[in-house]
């Protein structure tokens, strides 16, 4: 076995683990959110519809969640 076979048997685990950490992070955080809403726009609308920048989905998602009372409120 060279030396770089021992090291990719040490890397392989250790990168899937940097994946899987990335992935949980930003599904619990809901960063995927907007990739998961442009997926949906491109396979439900075609590949050349229009999707709004992510900031400005971000500012939609932000209004409707303050303008739903089901959703808690902001005070401040």
């Amino acid at each position: 076995m060279s030396a770089a076979g021992g090291a990719d048997r040490v890397v392989r685990p250790v990168l899937r683990a940097g994946r899987w950490v990335r992935w949980y992070v930003r599904e619990l955080t809901d960063e995927s959110a907007y990739d998961r809403y442009v997926a949906h726009v491109r396979r439900h609308q075609g590949p050349d519809a229009e999707v709004p920048s992510r900031k400005e989905f971000e500012r939609r998602r932000t209004d409707a969640r303050e303008g739903d009372p089901r959703e808690g409120f902001r005070c401040c």
